[in-house]
């Protein structure tokens, strides 16, 4: 659908390093694909190179790049290096844009990497005086604003550990979070704008705070009001005030191990507490210099957006846009505001180089008719990134047709388990249609069969078989590492297994069917639920759908039935006639196996804040299992509605 000209090939920062590489390796190799093979099967050199090229901050290298790289988990990359990431992002200090904010009413300030660098050290300075020390927890409730990366910032240049999730959280789903991590302090702001209403954060911040004993202080910014009142929260004081008595001056940058904790990320939690996954500060800082400079092509004064909430990994993936010396566009609010406009008028106001967002969104616009290329410029716009969920094809045929014809589509995937991506964006490589453009360098991907053995153009499971920088350090209280090896090395010994499914194509492409956990069985066939979501939602009527396996029979099951939840266009109606045409659909474009056997309307369908469809949630539902921790859902009043269904009971 789209492929890079000559000049694009030559401009492109992973050109340059991979002839970089070639001379300093001497390597005998001209073809990408030769390439990828070399940073997979030599990552000593592929990561020294990055590490060299980037031009890495650090105290200290070490002469080791790898000590047991065999071992998974239990690789040792570059155990010598004293770093600190913060000091990496903080390289630029000049009067260029390091952040731009808009929310739902527009334009609201920007902030250059002079004012940032001056901000993060009037932080870090009032972090110190409250005590703060390499390995303290700080958490954060906060918006996607400045505030947010700036408390990051000054926090990990301290070396303390930093999690953070969105304010439309309620006071349990916090609670699952930070109870478990026992952060020093808390920071929130007093509220937030969402669909065009002001919600209050505070009642639940006081809630909060007062069942986290382990926090000694609470820092509120300024969101909705000039002066919000702190005074009924235990130890709180507003961020104007908290940071007054400190100026401007040199950071003070605490140098660290190579896998020191950086980040604790949080999975979803829908069916039992969130897992706190903990990533150290070199391997993030490696995939993210990757990420930008070779897979996303980030040039200085780039001008780079994702649409995220701080829930979700691609918010810290999104501020990470420093390591580049980008400017980072930040965004909080709905995108639908302005009849789904307002992202395309920032994108023009602000000359996005990289708008990165979600497959429902790109799925949600279609369906809405939005023409973007009719309406807005959008000139400046290199590549569309999209994650989240499989990209289904019709949206690369409507990007191309509605939004921008001259782009680089790149749908990625990997997640918050890695800090990156399995499957990749490439600026020198051409756009399939359906199809991920490639495996991400410096990881071995493939796919396998049941026994562990390769496939090409069949469907199996996503593994990594050699080790990774950003591989997590491991999980928060998980002593003995037992939670982290069942959750990735289990299935396969010594190989890393995602939970992805998905197939390889000989041209190197990836196409990604869904979650191998959420992966329908009827019959004993394999069918990835992205193969029904990308026919169903082809049909005009449809909204949006979920798919799972019904055990059946149910008082003595012995196979799987397809069950397909439809959410309708509203006033339309399931009808004989509308189900016939969705099985006919199916029918025609998977197979017979595909049909749902019961297809029901319902008024809404279940997804996490960040808008990915909770498929174990329903189907944990549809079987009569509890479902306890909802807080990272959006719409958690919907799963009542698939509990004890007439419509499966025969």
């Amino acid at each position: 659908m789209w492929a890079p000209s000559q000049a694009l090939i030559e401009q492109a920062n992973v050109t340059a390093f991979a002839r970089r590489a070639i001379r300093r390796w001497k390597l005998g190799f001209n073809t990408y694909p030769e390439f990828y093979a070399w940073s997979v099967d030599h990552p000593e050199q592929f990561w020294d190179s990055m590490w060299e090229s980037c031009g890495v901050i650090a105290s200290n290298k070490g002469a080791r790049v790898l000590v047991d790289g065999e071992r998974m988990p239990g690789a040792k990359w570059f155990p010598e290096a004293r770093l600190n990431f913060a000091e990496n992002l903080l390289r630029r200090r000049d009067a260029t844009d390091a952040f731009v904010f808009w929310d739902e009413t527009g334009f609201r300030r920007r902030i250059s990497y002079a004012g940032l660098q001056a901000e993060v050290s009037r932080v870090a300075q009032a972090m110190r005086a409250e005590g703060l020390s390499a390995g303290d927890r700080v958490a954060a409730f906060m918006p996607n604003m400045p505030e947010t990366a700036v408390l990051a910032l000054a926090a990990i240049s301290i070396g303390a550990v930093w999690s953070c999730c969105s304010p439309d959280f309620g006071t349990d789903g916090v609670l699952d979070r930070f109870g478990q991590t026992g952060p020093k302090m808390l920071f929130c702001a007093d509220g937030y704008l969402y669909n065009g209403k002001s919600y209050a954060s505070l009642a639940r911040v006081q809630e909060i705070a007062a069942q986290l004993p382990s926090v000694r202080r609470v820092v509120v910014v300024s969101h909705l009001s000039t002066w919000p009142e702190v005074s009924g929260i235990a130890n709180a004081l507003r961020y104007a005030d908290w940071i007054a008595p400190h100026a401007p001056g040199a950071i003070e940058y605490t140098q660290l191990p190579f896998d020191h904790p950086l980040y604790i990320l949080f999975t979803s939690g829908t069916t039992g507490k969130p897992k706190c996954i903990v990533h150290g500060a070199g391997g993030t800082l490696l995939s993210g210099l990757k990420t930008y400079k070779l897979q996303f092509d980030v040039r200085p004064l780039d001008r780079f957006f994702y649409y995220t909430t701080c829930n979700w990994v691609m918010w810290n993936l999104l501020f990470q846009g420093l390591l580049a010396e980008a400017s980072v566009m930040l965004y909080d609010g709905s995108p639908f505001v302005r009849d789904a406009a307002i992202l395309f008028d920032y994108c023009d106001a602000e000359r996005f180089t990289q708008f990165g967002t979600s497959a429902k969104f790109i799925d949600a616009i279609a369906k809405r008719g939005l023409k973007p290329r009719r309406t807005h410029s959008l000139a400046s716009v290199r590549t569309i990134i999209s994650t989240g969920s499989p990209l289904v094809p019709e949206s690369y045929d409507y990007v191309y047709r509605e939004i921008k014809r001259d782009v680089c589509l790149s749908s990625i995937s990997g997640g918050t388990d890695i800090m990156g991506c399995f499957a990749d964006a490439n600026p020198i490589l051409p756009v399939y249609r359906g199809e991920l453009q490639c495996r991400s360098l410096g990881m071995k991907v493939e796919v396998w069969d049941e026994d562990g053995r390769p496939l090409v153009g069949e469907k199996g499971e996503l593994v990594c078989t050699r080790a990774f920088p950003s591989m997590p350090v491991g999980f928060w209280n998980d002593a003995d590492g037992k939670r982290y090896h069942e959750a990735y090395f289990a299935r396969y010994p010594n190989v890393w297994c995602h939970g992805d499914y998905c197939e390889l194509t000989a041209r190197g492409t990836m196409i990604v069917y869904g979650r191998s956990d959420a992966t329908l069985n009827p019959g004993g066939v394999r069918i990835g639920t992205a193969e029904i979501y990308g026919q169903v939602e082809k049909i005009d009527a449809v909204e949006e759908s979920v798919a799972i396996g019904q055990l059946w029979p149910p008082e003595q099951p012995s196979d799987t039935r397809v069950v397909l939840f439809v959410k309708l266009r509203e006033g339309l109606v399931l009808d004989a006639a509308l189900e016939e045409r969705i099985r006919r659909q199916i029918r025609e474009h998977t197979s017979a196996r595909h049909v749902p056997a019961r297809i029901v309307q319902v008024p809404d369908i279940p997804r996490t804040k960040n808008g990915k469809v909770v498929e174990l949630a329903v189907k944990a539902m549809v079987h009569g299992m509890p479902v306890t921790h909802t807080d990272a859902l959006a719409n958690p009043e919907v799963l009542a509605l698939f509990r004890n269904m007439p419509e499966l009971q025969a």
